[in-house]
Protein backbone atom coordinates (compact mmCIF):
# COMPACT_ATOMS: atom_id res chain seq x y z
CA UNK A 1 0.00 0.00 0.00
CA UNK A 2 2.27 2.63 -1.20
CA UNK A 3 0.87 6.14 -0.09
CA UNK A 4 4.33 8.34 -1.64
CA UNK A 5 5.88 7.96 -4.78
CA UNK A 6 8.63 5.12 -5.06
CA UNK A 7 12.22 6.60 -4.53
CA UNK A 8 13.55 8.57 -7.77
CA UNK A 9 17.05 8.64 -8.85
CA UNK A 10 19.18 10.25 -11.38
CA UNK A 11 19.09 8.36 -14.67
CA UNK A 12 22.48 6.74 -14.29
CA UNK A 13 21.87 5.90 -10.77
CA UNK A 14 19.10 3.99 -11.86
CA UNK A 15 20.88 2.18 -14.09
CA UNK A 16 23.66 1.37 -11.82
CA UNK A 17 21.33 0.21 -9.14
CA UNK A 18 19.00 -1.89 -11.62
CA UNK A 19 22.04 -3.88 -12.68
CA UNK A 20 22.69 -4.43 -8.80
CA UNK A 21 19.33 -5.60 -7.90
CA UNK A 22 19.31 -7.64 -11.40
CA UNK A 23 22.52 -9.11 -11.44
CA UNK A 24 22.61 -12.83 -12.90
CA UNK A 25 23.36 -14.35 -9.40
CA UNK A 26 19.90 -13.34 -8.23
CA UNK A 27 18.04 -13.99 -10.62
CA UNK A 28 19.44 -17.63 -11.02
CA UNK A 29 18.61 -18.12 -7.41
CA UNK A 30 15.14 -16.60 -7.58
CA UNK A 31 13.71 -16.03 -11.14
CA UNK A 32 13.52 -12.83 -13.16
CA UNK A 33 9.95 -12.32 -11.66
CA UNK A 34 10.62 -12.36 -7.99
CA UNK A 35 13.89 -10.35 -8.41
CA UNK A 36 11.86 -7.24 -10.00
CA UNK A 37 9.28 -7.71 -7.74
CA UNK A 38 11.45 -7.56 -4.58
CA UNK A 39 13.36 -4.54 -6.16
CA UNK A 40 10.31 -2.41 -6.54
CA UNK A 41 9.34 -2.99 -3.61
CA UNK A 42 12.52 -1.89 -1.50
CA UNK A 43 11.97 1.26 -4.05
CA UNK A 44 8.44 2.18 -2.53
CA UNK A 45 9.55 1.15 0.98
CA UNK A 46 12.75 3.69 0.86
CA UNK A 47 10.08 6.54 0.00
CA UNK A 48 7.93 5.86 3.43
CA UNK A 49 9.36 5.59 6.76
CA UNK A 50 9.70 2.47 8.78
CA UNK A 51 6.67 1.40 10.85
CA UNK A 52 8.28 2.12 14.63
CA UNK A 53 10.38 4.39 16.13
CA UNK A 54 13.03 2.63 17.95
CA UNK A 55 14.71 4.56 21.22
CA UNK A 56 17.74 2.99 22.71
CA UNK A 57 17.85 3.17 26.28
CA UNK A 58 20.68 4.78 28.63
CA UNK A 59 20.60 1.62 30.95
CA UNK A 60 23.47 3.10 32.45
CA UNK A 61 21.28 5.50 34.11
CA UNK A 62 17.72 3.82 34.63
CA UNK A 63 16.24 0.10 33.59
CA UNK A 64 14.20 -0.21 30.84
CA UNK A 65 10.87 -0.70 32.94
CA UNK A 66 11.42 2.41 34.50
CA UNK A 67 11.98 4.59 30.99
CA UNK A 68 9.47 2.29 29.50
CA UNK A 69 6.52 3.92 32.50
CA UNK A 70 7.89 7.43 31.81
CA UNK A 71 7.71 7.31 27.67
CA UNK A 72 4.36 5.71 27.71
CA UNK A 73 2.94 8.64 30.22
CA UNK A 74 5.06 11.18 27.63
CA UNK A 75 3.41 9.64 23.99
CA UNK A 76 0.16 9.96 25.62
CA UNK A 77 0.60 13.65 26.48
CA UNK A 78 1.51 14.12 23.52
CA UNK A 79 -1.14 11.92 21.80
CA UNK A 80 -3.75 13.48 23.74
CA UNK A 81 -4.28 10.25 25.28
CA UNK A 82 -4.36 7.90 22.03
CA UNK A 83 -3.14 4.64 23.89
CA UNK A 84 -0.27 3.77 22.11
CA UNK A 85 1.70 0.65 23.05
CA UNK A 86 5.77 0.88 24.10
CA UNK A 87 7.10 -2.66 23.32
CA UNK A 88 10.01 -4.20 25.00
CA UNK A 89 12.32 -6.00 22.20
CA UNK A 90 12.98 -10.20 23.73
CA UNK A 91 16.55 -10.04 21.74
CA UNK A 92 17.46 -5.90 22.16
CA UNK A 93 16.74 -5.91 25.45
CA UNK A 94 18.15 -1.68 25.42
CA UNK A 95 15.51 -0.74 23.11
CA UNK A 96 12.08 0.31 23.22
CA UNK A 97 9.39 0.17 19.84
CA UNK A 98 6.50 3.07 19.71
CA UNK A 99 4.32 1.90 16.16
CA UNK A 100 4.07 4.87 14.34
CA UNK A 101 0.45 5.53 13.15
CA UNK A 102 -0.25 6.13 9.35
CA UNK A 103 -0.81 7.59 6.74
CA UNK A 104 -3.29 9.22 7.90
CA UNK A 105 -5.21 9.71 4.00
CA UNK A 106 -7.92 11.40 5.78
CA UNK A 107 -6.46 15.13 6.78
CA UNK A 108 -7.62 17.79 5.02
CA UNK A 109 -5.54 20.60 3.69
CA UNK A 110 -5.42 24.00 4.01
CA UNK A 111 -5.24 26.61 1.52
CA UNK A 112 -2.41 28.40 4.22
CA UNK A 113 0.79 26.41 2.90
CA UNK A 114 4.59 26.23 3.93
CA UNK A 115 6.97 24.41 2.08
CA UNK A 116 10.12 22.89 3.67
CA UNK A 117 13.13 21.23 2.29
CA UNK A 118 13.52 17.86 2.11
CA UNK A 119 15.51 16.77 4.80
CA UNK A 120 12.96 18.88 7.49
CA UNK A 121 10.28 16.94 5.70
CA UNK A 122 12.12 13.51 6.05
CA UNK A 123 12.06 14.38 9.99
CA UNK A 124 8.67 15.85 10.27
CA UNK A 125 7.40 11.85 8.80
CA UNK A 126 9.32 10.78 12.01
CA UNK A 127 7.70 12.55 14.15
CA UNK A 128 9.61 16.07 14.44
CA UNK A 129 8.25 20.02 14.51
CA UNK A 130 9.10 22.06 11.57
CA UNK A 131 12.11 24.46 12.94
CA UNK A 132 12.71 27.83 11.13
CA UNK A 133 15.93 26.78 9.16
CA UNK A 134 13.75 23.90 7.41
CA UNK A 135 11.43 26.71 6.29
CA UNK A 136 11.33 27.56 2.50
CA UNK A 137 8.38 29.09 1.24
CA UNK A 138 5.16 30.34 3.27
CA UNK A 139 1.79 31.93 1.54
CA UNK A 140 1.83 35.20 1.31
CA UNK A 141 -0.36 36.37 4.64
CA UNK A 142 1.02 33.56 7.03
CA UNK A 143 0.49 34.67 10.97
CA UNK A 144 1.47 33.23 13.45
CA UNK A 145 -1.44 31.12 15.06
CA UNK A 146 -2.96 30.17 11.52
CA UNK A 147 -3.27 26.55 10.56
CA UNK A 148 -1.17 25.61 8.35
CA UNK A 149 -0.39 22.37 5.55
CA UNK A 150 2.85 21.49 5.12
CA UNK A 151 4.36 19.72 2.45
CA UNK A 152 8.10 18.90 1.17
CA UNK A 153 9.88 20.41 -1.59
CA UNK A 154 11.73 16.43 -2.45
CA UNK A 155 13.39 18.11 -5.45
CA UNK A 156 14.68 21.17 -4.10
CA UNK A 157 13.31 23.48 -7.00
CA UNK A 158 11.50 25.92 -4.30
CA UNK A 159 13.19 29.27 -4.00
CA UNK A 160 13.44 30.60 -0.38
CA UNK A 161 11.05 33.09 0.31
CA UNK A 162 9.12 32.12 -1.96
CA UNK A 163 4.97 33.18 -1.58
CA UNK A 164 3.59 30.43 -3.88
CA UNK A 165 4.92 26.59 -5.54
CA UNK A 166 4.01 24.89 -8.11
CA UNK A 167 6.53 21.80 -8.12
CA UNK A 168 6.25 18.67 -7.19
CA UNK A 169 5.23 19.02 -3.45
CA UNK A 170 4.70 16.29 -0.99
CA UNK A 171 1.81 16.65 1.64
CA UNK A 172 2.99 15.81 5.64
CA UNK A 173 0.10 16.67 7.44
CA UNK A 174 -1.20 20.29 9.12
CA UNK A 175 0.28 22.39 11.98
CA UNK A 176 0.00 25.93 13.74
CA UNK A 177 2.32 28.64 12.27
CA UNK A 178 4.29 29.63 15.59
CA UNK A 179 5.53 32.49 13.56
CA UNK A 180 4.32 35.30 10.96
CA UNK A 181 5.49 35.05 7.15
CA UNK A 182 7.84 38.12 8.17
CA UNK A 183 9.16 36.90 11.71
CA UNK A 184 10.85 33.61 9.83
CA UNK A 185 12.23 35.44 6.54
CA UNK A 186 13.08 38.84 8.25
CA UNK A 187 16.39 40.81 7.11
CA UNK A 188 17.68 40.22 10.74
CA UNK A 189 18.81 36.80 9.77
CA UNK A 190 17.27 33.41 10.29
CA UNK A 191 15.45 32.26 13.47
CA UNK A 192 16.19 28.38 15.31
CA UNK A 193 13.15 28.17 17.02
CA UNK A 194 9.94 26.08 16.54
CA UNK A 195 8.49 27.60 13.15
CA UNK A 196 5.35 25.40 12.82
CA UNK A 197 3.89 23.16 15.44
CA UNK A 198 2.95 19.62 13.78
CA UNK A 199 -0.51 18.94 15.11
CA UNK A 200 -1.75 16.53 12.58
CA UNK A 201 0.96 14.66 10.78
CA UNK A 202 0.33 12.50 8.08
CA UNK A 203 2.34 9.45 10.18
CA UNK A 204 2.10 9.90 13.82
CA UNK A 205 5.11 9.60 15.60
CA UNK A 206 6.50 10.77 19.06
CA UNK A 207 8.04 13.91 19.08
CA UNK A 208 11.58 13.17 21.56
CA UNK A 209 12.73 17.58 21.87
CA UNK A 210 13.79 17.45 25.09
CA UNK A 211 11.81 14.01 25.85
CA UNK A 212 13.80 12.31 28.68
CA UNK A 213 17.11 12.97 27.05
CA UNK A 214 19.72 11.44 29.33
CA UNK A 215 17.70 8.13 29.61
CA UNK A 216 16.64 8.09 25.77
CA UNK A 217 18.89 7.84 22.29
CA UNK A 218 16.85 8.15 18.81
CA UNK A 219 18.72 5.56 17.14
CA UNK A 220 17.37 2.85 14.18
CA UNK A 221 16.75 -0.39 15.11
CA UNK A 222 19.81 -2.00 12.85
CA UNK A 223 22.11 0.69 13.92
CA UNK A 224 21.41 -1.02 18.26
CA UNK A 225 22.21 -4.10 16.94
CA UNK A 226 25.92 -3.25 15.23
CA UNK A 227 27.02 -2.88 18.87
CA UNK A 228 25.85 -5.90 20.46
CA UNK A 229 27.28 -7.49 17.54
CA UNK A 230 30.75 -5.87 17.99
CA UNK A 231 29.94 -7.04 21.86
CA UNK A 232 32.18 -5.19 23.87
CA UNK A 233 33.70 -6.25 27.08
CA UNK A 234 34.30 -4.39 30.13
CA UNK A 235 38.26 -2.92 30.68
CA UNK A 236 38.77 -3.77 26.50
CA UNK A 237 39.99 -0.91 24.05
CA UNK A 238 37.17 -0.38 21.70
CA UNK A 239 38.25 2.23 18.49
CA UNK A 240 34.91 3.46 16.89
CA UNK A 241 36.73 4.77 13.69
CA UNK A 242 33.93 7.23 12.15
CA UNK A 243 32.08 7.67 14.65
CA UNK A 244 29.74 10.57 14.64
CA UNK A 245 27.31 11.23 16.06
CA UNK A 246 27.75 9.35 18.47
CA UNK A 247 24.91 6.74 19.08
CA UNK A 248 26.95 3.52 18.73
CA UNK A 249 30.03 5.22 20.30
CA UNK A 250 27.65 6.04 23.27
CA UNK A 251 26.29 2.30 23.05
CA UNK A 252 29.68 0.57 23.52
CA UNK A 253 30.11 2.83 26.16
CA UNK A 254 27.12 1.21 28.01
CA UNK A 255 27.67 -2.44 26.85
CA UNK A 256 31.18 -2.04 28.47
CA UNK A 257 29.51 -0.46 31.92
CA UNK A 258 31.63 2.48 31.41
CA UNK A 259 35.01 0.73 32.21
CA UNK A 260 37.76 0.70 29.46
CA UNK A 261 38.28 3.05 27.15
CA UNK A 262 36.24 3.91 23.52
CA UNK A 263 38.68 6.07 21.49
CA UNK A 264 36.15 8.00 18.77
CA UNK A 265 37.23 9.47 15.98
CA UNK A 266 35.34 11.44 13.25
CA UNK A 267 37.36 13.80 10.64
CA UNK A 268 34.96 17.02 11.07
CA UNK A 269 35.24 19.13 14.30
CA UNK A 270 31.63 19.93 14.97
CA UNK A 271 30.53 16.72 14.67
CA UNK A 272 33.29 15.13 17.51
CA UNK A 273 31.61 18.02 19.34
CA UNK A 274 28.74 16.64 19.34
CA UNK A 275 30.12 12.94 20.50
CA UNK A 276 31.32 14.73 23.34
CA UNK A 277 28.16 16.61 24.22
CA UNK A 278 26.17 12.91 23.88
CA UNK A 279 29.40 11.57 25.95
CA UNK A 280 28.18 13.97 28.32
CA UNK A 281 24.34 13.80 28.54
CA UNK A 282 24.68 9.90 29.19
CA UNK A 283 27.60 10.29 31.59
CA UNK A 284 29.64 8.29 30.33
CA UNK A 285 33.54 8.53 31.18
CA UNK A 286 35.21 6.10 29.31
CA UNK A 287 34.92 7.38 25.73
CA UNK A 288 37.83 9.84 24.39
CA UNK A 289 36.87 11.37 21.16
CA UNK A 290 39.43 13.23 18.70
CA UNK A 291 38.87 14.82 15.48
CA UNK A 292 41.24 12.87 12.98
CA UNK A 293 41.10 11.15 9.66
CA UNK A 294 40.74 7.52 10.31
CA UNK A 295 42.94 6.60 7.01
CA UNK A 296 45.46 8.16 8.76
CA UNK A 297 44.90 6.57 11.92
CA UNK A 298 47.82 3.94 11.98
CA UNK A 299 51.66 4.91 12.85
CA UNK A 300 54.65 3.31 11.02
CA UNK A 301 56.91 4.08 14.22
CA UNK A 302 57.00 4.56 18.41
CA UNK A 303 55.91 8.29 19.09
CA UNK A 304 58.24 9.77 21.82
CA UNK A 305 55.31 11.96 23.39
CA UNK A 306 52.66 10.45 25.74
CA UNK A 307 49.74 11.97 23.74
CA UNK A 308 46.91 9.04 24.03
CA UNK A 309 45.05 10.13 20.89
CA UNK A 310 45.57 9.16 17.31
CA UNK A 311 47.79 7.78 15.04
CA UNK A 312 48.24 4.48 16.69
CA UNK A 313 50.40 1.51 16.81
CA UNK A 314 49.78 -1.69 14.87
CA UNK A 315 47.38 -4.32 17.28
CA UNK A 316 46.59 -1.41 19.30
CA UNK A 317 42.75 -2.23 19.53
CA UNK A 318 40.46 -5.43 21.32
CA UNK A 319 37.38 -4.07 18.91
CA UNK A 320 37.14 -2.31 16.02
CA UNK A 321 34.07 -0.67 14.87
CA UNK A 322 33.90 0.30 11.27
CA UNK A 323 30.87 1.99 10.58
CA UNK A 324 31.78 3.13 7.09
CA UNK A 325 30.74 6.49 5.46
CA UNK A 326 28.31 5.23 2.57
CA UNK A 327 26.04 6.63 -0.12
CA UNK A 328 23.40 6.12 2.45
CA UNK A 329 20.83 4.92 0.22
CA UNK A 330 19.33 2.76 3.22
CA UNK A 331 18.06 5.72 4.89
CA UNK A 332 13.88 6.45 4.73
CA UNK A 333 11.97 8.23 4.03
CA UNK A 334 13.91 9.19 1.03
CA UNK A 335 11.89 10.55 -1.76
CA UNK A 336 14.63 11.88 -4.15
CA UNK A 337 17.90 10.43 -3.82
CA UNK A 338 20.08 13.59 -5.56
CA UNK A 339 23.90 12.29 -5.72
CA UNK A 340 25.05 11.43 -9.14
CA UNK A 341 26.94 7.49 -9.76
CA UNK A 342 30.16 10.01 -9.22
CA UNK A 343 29.23 10.59 -5.47
CA UNK A 344 27.74 7.16 -5.31
CA UNK A 345 30.82 4.99 -6.28
CA UNK A 346 33.57 7.03 -4.68
CA UNK A 347 32.79 5.11 -0.98
CA UNK A 348 34.30 1.95 -2.29
CA UNK A 349 37.45 3.08 -2.37
CA UNK A 350 37.22 5.45 1.20
CA UNK A 351 35.81 2.20 2.55
CA UNK A 352 38.71 0.11 2.03
CA UNK A 353 41.28 2.54 2.32
CA UNK A 354 39.57 2.58 6.31
CA UNK A 355 39.40 -0.88 6.35
CA UNK A 356 42.97 -1.66 5.63
CA UNK A 357 43.97 0.81 8.53
CA UNK A 358 41.20 -1.27 10.75
CA UNK A 359 42.95 -4.59 10.23
CA UNK A 360 45.96 -3.14 11.12
CA UNK A 361 45.38 -1.70 14.02
CA UNK A 362 43.52 -4.43 15.78
CA UNK A 363 45.32 -7.19 17.57
CA UNK A 364 45.57 -10.87 17.50
CA UNK A 365 42.45 -12.58 18.24
CA UNK A 366 40.34 -9.34 18.40
CA UNK A 367 36.59 -8.54 16.43
CA UNK A 368 36.15 -6.00 13.49
CA UNK A 369 32.52 -5.47 12.99
CA UNK A 370 32.07 -3.28 9.37
CA UNK A 371 28.79 -1.51 8.89
CA UNK A 372 27.20 0.53 6.10
CA UNK A 373 23.79 2.15 5.69
CA UNK A 374 23.29 1.87 2.29
CA UNK A 375 21.92 -1.03 -0.26
CA UNK A 376 24.33 -1.66 -2.85
CA UNK A 377 26.22 -4.68 -3.39
CA UNK A 378 29.95 -2.64 -4.09
CA UNK A 379 29.86 -0.89 -0.32
CA UNK A 380 28.56 -4.45 0.98
CA UNK A 381 29.26 -8.04 -0.22
CA UNK A 382 31.99 -6.94 -2.48
CA UNK A 383 33.37 -5.24 0.19
CA UNK A 384 33.42 -8.79 2.34
CA UNK A 385 34.56 -10.71 -0.80
CA UNK A 386 37.84 -8.05 -1.12
CA UNK A 387 38.16 -8.25 2.31
CA UNK A 388 38.27 -12.20 2.72
CA UNK A 389 40.70 -12.29 -0.38
CA UNK A 390 43.33 -9.29 0.75
CA UNK A 391 43.67 -10.46 3.87
CA UNK A 392 44.16 -13.97 4.66
CA UNK A 393 44.01 -13.26 8.81
CA UNK A 394 40.24 -12.37 8.50
CA UNK A 395 37.80 -15.09 9.13
CA UNK A 396 33.86 -14.39 8.73
CA UNK A 397 31.74 -14.93 11.81
CA UNK A 398 28.22 -15.24 13.03
CA UNK A 399 26.64 -12.58 14.47
CA UNK A 400 24.69 -12.35 17.80
CA UNK A 401 21.76 -11.32 17.49
CA UNK A 402 20.81 -11.82 14.07
CA UNK A 403 17.87 -10.13 12.93
CA UNK A 404 18.05 -9.31 9.58
CA UNK A 405 18.26 -11.09 6.51
CA UNK A 406 21.26 -13.02 4.72
CA UNK A 407 23.77 -11.61 2.68
CA UNK A 408 22.73 -10.26 -1.41
CA UNK A 409 23.89 -12.33 -3.65
CA UNK A 410 26.16 -10.83 -6.85
CA UNK A 411 29.53 -10.68 -5.55
CA UNK A 412 30.48 -13.92 -5.56
CA UNK A 413 30.56 -14.90 -1.60
CA UNK A 414 29.19 -18.44 -0.65
CA UNK A 415 25.78 -19.34 0.68
CA UNK A 416 27.38 -20.53 4.02
CA UNK A 417 29.30 -17.08 3.74
CA UNK A 418 26.23 -15.20 2.83
CA UNK A 419 23.88 -16.70 5.99
CA UNK A 420 27.18 -15.34 8.26
CA UNK A 421 26.30 -11.67 7.07
CA UNK A 422 23.63 -9.51 8.00
CA UNK A 423 21.33 -7.45 5.48
CA UNK A 424 18.06 -5.40 6.84
CA UNK A 425 15.79 -5.23 3.40
CA UNK A 426 12.60 -3.34 4.01
CA UNK A 427 11.17 -4.71 1.11
CA UNK A 428 11.54 -8.03 3.52
CA UNK A 429 8.12 -6.83 4.73
CA UNK A 430 4.72 -5.68 2.93
CA UNK A 431 4.38 -2.00 3.11
CA UNK A 432 1.11 -1.24 5.10
CA UNK A 433 -0.43 1.33 7.07
CA UNK A 434 -0.74 0.89 10.50
CA UNK A 435 -4.17 2.66 12.59
CA UNK A 436 -5.55 1.87 16.11
CA UNK A 437 -7.68 -0.66 15.42
CA UNK A 438 -5.26 -2.74 13.34
CA UNK A 439 -2.32 -2.20 16.46
CA UNK A 440 -4.92 -3.25 18.58
CA UNK A 441 -5.67 -6.78 16.90
CA UNK A 442 -2.06 -7.33 16.59
CA UNK A 443 -0.01 -10.06 18.56
CA UNK A 444 3.14 -8.44 20.20
CA UNK A 445 4.98 -10.94 18.50
CA UNK A 446 3.66 -10.04 14.89
CA UNK A 447 4.62 -6.45 15.84
CA UNK A 448 8.10 -7.32 17.15
CA UNK A 449 8.95 -9.12 13.67
CA UNK A 450 7.30 -6.22 11.70
CA UNK A 451 9.77 -3.77 13.63
CA UNK A 452 12.86 -6.10 12.92
CA UNK A 453 12.20 -5.79 8.70
CA UNK A 454 10.52 -2.78 8.01
CA UNK A 455 13.31 -0.73 9.09
CA UNK A 456 15.96 1.38 7.36
CA UNK A 457 18.37 -0.86 4.58
CA UNK A 458 21.82 -1.53 6.61
CA UNK A 459 24.45 -4.02 5.89
CA UNK A 460 26.55 -5.94 9.03
CA UNK A 461 29.25 -8.29 8.84
CA UNK A 462 31.47 -9.44 11.60
CA UNK A 463 34.90 -10.72 11.25
CA UNK A 464 37.88 -11.94 13.87
CA UNK A 465 41.46 -11.70 13.12
CA UNK A 466 43.29 -15.15 13.45
CA UNK A 467 47.06 -13.82 13.86
CA UNK A 468 49.18 -10.45 13.35
CA UNK A 469 50.19 -11.61 9.81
Amino acid sequence: MSFFPKISFQREVEEYLTKVFRNNELISALGTQEVESRYQSLLSHLSHPPSFTTVRVNTHLASVKHVKKLLFEEIQKQFKGLCVPVLEHPKLQDILLIPVIGPRRDLKKHASEVIVGAHCGYAVLRGAHVYVPGIISTSRFMKAGDLVSVYSDIEGKCKRGAKEFEGVKVFLGNGISQLSRSEIFSSSGPLNGMGIRMIEPVYLSPSFDNVLPSHLFLQNLPSVVVSHILNPQPGERILDMCAAPGGKTTHLGILMHDQGEVIAMDKIAKKVKKIKENSELLQLNCIKAFCYDGTKALSVEKREDEQEGPPFLPESFDRVLLDAPCSGMGQRPNMAYSWTLKEVTSYQPLQRKLFTVAVKLLKPGGVLVYSTCTITLSENEEQVAWALKTFPCLQLQPQEPHIGGEGMRGAGLSLDQLKLLQRFDPSAATLQGMDMNSLQGSREDDLISLANKDCIGFFIAKFVKSNSK
